[in-house]
């Protein structure tokens, strides 16, 4: 079951980072076509982030 935290705790630190390099896009200087991507993969991304935490969660109580 550490495994597992662990698992989930670095597929958070990488989405984190991936999230990160959208949110520079967004702050740079605008361009529409950049900005509507880069939008919508940071939701995305931080929906994947959301859940992840919430397996943390799950995983944690289990232990």
């Amino acid at each position: 079951m550490i495994e597992r935290l662990d698992t989930l705790k670095a597929a958070r630190t990488r989405m984190i980072e991936e999230r990160d390099t959208h949110a520079k896009v967004l702050a740079a200087p605008f361009n529409r076509d950049n900005a509507e991507r880069a939008r919508m993969k940071f939701v995305e991304i931080q929906n994947v982030i959301d859940a992840i935490d919430r397996a943390i969660v799950g995983e944690q109580s289990v232990q």
